[in-house]
C-alpha cells in the first residue's frame, strides 16, 4: 500500500470518529498510535510514550494553566462585572456605545484569560441582558458578542497559539507578540462597524438617557474608572515585567495567577466557592489541551515518517502548478471549509502535520501564518453549522433570541474578519513587527 494510501485512510479513519461524537484526543490519539504500530510494528508502541514525554519536558506549557486560573479567577470573583460596569458609565452616551463597551470588556477579558469561553460567558451572562434592556437591536448585539469574545483565541495569551508554537516548534512568546496588532486591528474594525452602523440607525444602539447619565455623579464615575482599572493593572503589570526582561514568560503568567488572586482577596470576594470553581474550571480545561497535544504530537510524527508533506508539496507546486501564494490562499480556504465542521483544535492537528513544513518550505514566515490560522480559527468559531460560538450563544441566550437571529447576527462580522485576515495576508508587518522589535532589544 503507498504511502499516499495510508495517509488517506488515516485522515478518513479520524473523520469518522470525529463525526460519531468520538473526543478529538481520543479519535486523533488512538488513529496515530494504531498506524504506527501497524507500519512499524512494536517499534510503533513507543510513538505515544516518546510524544508524553516532549510534552512533559516543555517548559513553557506551564503558562497554560497560570493563565487560564487568573482569568477565571477575575471571572469568578466578579471583577469583570466591575469593568463592564465602567465601560456602561462612560461609553453609554455614545451611539452604539454598550456594544462598543461591550468589545473593549472582551479585549480586557481576552488579555486575562487566552479562551473564547471565557469572553462568550462573561459577554452572555453580564453585557447580553443589559444591552437587551436598554433597547439594544437583539440581532446585533448577539453578534457583537459572537465577536467579541473570538478575540480571546488571537490576543494574547491566547490557548490557541501555544497549541501551534508546541505542534510548529515556534517560540510562543513570538507567537503572542505577533498577535498583539492584529487582535487589536480586529477589535477596531469591529468598534468602527459599530459605530457607522449605530449612527446610521440609531435605534440599533440608543444612548444612554440624558436622565440616567445625570443621576450617576462624576465621584460614582471615577469610583467605576478606578475599580475596572484594577484587572487593567494586573494584565500591564504581569507583562510589563516580562517585556522589561524581569520575569520569564511562565514567571509573569504566575504573576498574573498571584496578581488575580490577591485583587480578590483585597476585595474580600475570596470565598470557598469562588476558588473551588475557579480551580475546578482551570484543572478541566488545562487538562484538556494537555491531552490535546499529547495526541497532535503522536499523529505529527506518524506524518513526518510517512513522507506526506512532500507528498502535499509536490501535488501543489509540481502537477498543478501554482505559486506560493496560491498554495496560501487554498490553505486559508481550507481551513475555512473545515471550519464549519470541525473546531480549531481538531483542524490544527489534523492539517498542521502536512501544512506547517510546507508553508516553510514555501518561503513564509511561521510565526506570521500562526496569526494568519488563528484569524481563520476565529471566523471557523462562528461559522455554522458546527461553529463553537453559535453554540454556546444558543445554549445561554434567552429565548427571544432564536437560532435565526444567531445565525443572521453573524453575518456582517465573519465579513469583518475575512477584511482583517486579507490585511494581514497583504501587509504581514502587522503581525511581525513587534516580534522582530523585541528581538531587535
Amino acid at each position: 500500500m503507498s504511502y499516499e494510501m495510508i495517509a488517506l485512510m488515516m485522515f478518513s479513519t479520524m473523520m469518522l470518529m470525529l463525526l460519531t461524537g468520538q473526543r478529538v484526543f481520543g479519535a486523533i490519539g488512538f488513529v496515530a498510535v494504531a498506524a504506527a504500530l501497524l507500519l512499524w510494528g512494536d517499534g510503533g508502541s513507543e510513538l505515544g510514550f516518546s510524544a508524553a514525554m516532549k510534552l512533559m519536558k516543555w517548559y513553557p506549557l506551564l503558562t497554560l494553566p497560570l493563565f487560564i486560573y487568573m482569568g477565571y479567577m477575575l471571572s469568578e470573583s466578579g471583577i469583570a462585572d466591575d469593568l463592564y460596569r465602567m465601560f456602561h458609565v462612560w461609553m453609554g452616551p455614545m451611539p452604539g456605545g454598550l456594544a462598543i463597551g461591550t468589545i473593549g470588556l472582551m479585549v480586557v477579558v481576552s488579555a486575562m484569560n487566552g479562551l473564547s469561553v471565557a469572553g462568550m460567558a462573561i459577554g452572555a451572562s453580564i453585557a447580553l441582558p443589559e444591552l437587551l434592556r436598554r433597547g439594544y437591536d437583539k440581532v446585533m448585539v448577539t453578534g457583537v458578542i459572537q465577536a467579541g469574545s473570538s478575540l480571546g483565541i488571537l490576543v494574547p495569551p491566547s490557548v490557541v497559539l501555544v497549541l501551534y508554537g508546541m505542534i510548529a516548534r515556534q517560540p510562543v512568546t513570538q507567537l503572542w507578540m505577533a498577535g498583539v496588532f492584529p487582535g487589536l486591528m480586529m477589535a477596531g474594525l469591529f468598534v468602527v462597524y459599530i459605530m457607522i452602523r449605530c449612527t446610521l440607525q440609531p435605534k440599533l444602539g440608543p444612548v444612554l438617557p440624558a436622565e440616567e447619565r445625570a443621576l450617576i455623579s462624576w465621584g460614582e464615575r471615577f469610583r467605576l474608572l478606578h475599580a475596572g482599572i484594577l484587572p487593567l493593572l494586573i494584565f500591564f503589570f504581569m507583562t510589563g515585567l516580562f517585556l522589561m526582561g524581569y520575569t520569564s514568560l511562565v514567571e509573569s503568567a504566575a504573576v498574573g495567577a498571584v496578581a488575580a488572586t490577591l485583587a480578590a482577596l483585597v476585595k474580600r470576594r475570596l470565598t470557598f466557592r469562588v476558588l473551588h470553581e475557579t480551580v475546578r474550571k482551570t484543572l478541566g480545561i488545562s487538562c484538556m489541551f494537555m491531552w490535546i497535544i499529547l495526541a497532535a504530537l503522536a499523529f505529527g510524527a506518524v506524518f513526518d515518517g510517512l513522507g506526506a508533506v512532500k507528498a502535499i508539496e509536490a501535488l501543489f507546486l509540481e502537477k498543478w502548478g501554482l505559486s506560493p501564494w496560491e498554495v496560501l490562499i487554498m490553505m486559508q480556504l481550507s481551513y475555512l471549509i473545515m471550519g464549519m465542521f470541525l473546531d480549531d483544535t481538531a483542524m490544527l492537528v489534523i492539517v498542521a502535520p502536512l501544512y506547517v513544513p510546507l508553508v516553510g518550505e514555501l518561503g513564509f514566515d511561521l510565526i506570521w501564518y500562526g496569526v494568519l490560522y488563528t484569524i481563520t480559527c476565529q471566523i471557523a468559531y462562528m461559522t455554522p453549522p458546527f461553529g463553537y460560538n453559535l453554540f454556546l450563544m444558543r445554549a445561554m441566550a434567552p429565548p427571544e433570541i432564536t437560532l435565526g437571529d444567531i445565525y443572521r447576527s453573524i453575518i456582517p462580522f465573519v465579513a469583518v474578519m475575512i477584511f482583517g485576515l486579507a490585511i494581514v495576508m497583504a501587509f504581514p508587518e502587522i503581525a511581525l513587527w513587534l516580534p522582530k522589535y523585541y528581538r531587535g532589544h
